[in-house]
């Protein structure tokens, strides 16, 4: 009997973002991550079809995208042990996911010719034989079976929790130029005063760089580390 099976597109993150580094014509690096990351979550935040159970896994992948793209942004950034692992992992998923995907091409392409069995040739007139211990009986049979079954692992059903909703960089972005209209000049440590997270100072961070490189505000700071002072930029 032959099953023929039909996914949807992008069904899973791995494969969107697989998708995105092949039409780029990128290796799989941290590099072709960073670069996909803004296109990766265009697709997540514009795409109404993907399912919510899958949404937590298009999600989590996210998340690592927006370190990743963090850390080629700001290489003086550092991470914990924790988040260098997520970002090494993501790569080897991709990579894993990419030969799996590939075998599966070949896997079907082989199915097409409906052939049902495939012979190995190295085995090719050679008997097969069983030998049994001779006292074995059916409830030896029964007992390794059941130590086979106990290896298996449980699927457990995991706790369904609230996906806190993080602000986008568009929106911390009018959120700082309300600021400004108000205050004309404030300074970082002002506007990450109240964040919570460290993904809120990231972001708070990528926005001030994005007005800087619109040309909307000027920024100063007297030494490394010290104070950025930030102000909207006077025409000239």
């Amino acid at each position: 009997m032959i099953y023929h099976f039909k996914l949807e597109k992008f069904e899973g993150p791995l494969d969107l973002l697989l998708d995105l580094i092949e039409k780029e014509e990128l290796q799989i690096t941290e590099l072709s991550l960073a670069h996909v990351a803004d296109q990766y979550l265009d697709h997540i935040k514009d795409n109404s079809q993907i399912q919510l159970d899958h949404l937590a896994e298009f999600l989590s992948v996210a998340s690592k995208l927006i370190l990743i793209k963090s850390k080629a942004l700001l290489p003086i950034l550092e991470f914990t042990k924790e988040e260098e692992e997520e970002i090494k992992d993501l790569t080897k998923q991709l990579e894993e996911y990419k030969k799996f995907k590939e075998a599966a091409i070949i896997l079907g392409k082989i199915s097409e010719r409906g052939k049902i069995s495939y012979s190995r040739e190295g085995y090719s007139g050679v008997r097969t034989f069983f030998y049994p211990p001779e006292d074995i009986n059916v409830f030896d049979f029964k007992k390794y079976f059941q130590a086979v079954l106990s290896e298996i692992p449980v699927i457990e059903k995991l706790e369904e929790e609230v996906v806190k909703e993080v602000m986008t960089l568009e929106e911390k972005i009018n959120d700082l130029q309300n600021v400004l209209r108000q205050r004309i000049e404030t300074s970082f440590s002002e506007i990450t005063a109240n964040a919570t997270e460290k993904i809120d100072v990231i972001i708070s961070f990528l926005a001030m760089l994005e007005m800087v490189k619109q040309r909307i505000i000027d920024v100063d700071q007297e030494e490394l580390f010290q104070e950025i002072k930030m102000k909207v930029k006077t025409v000239s």
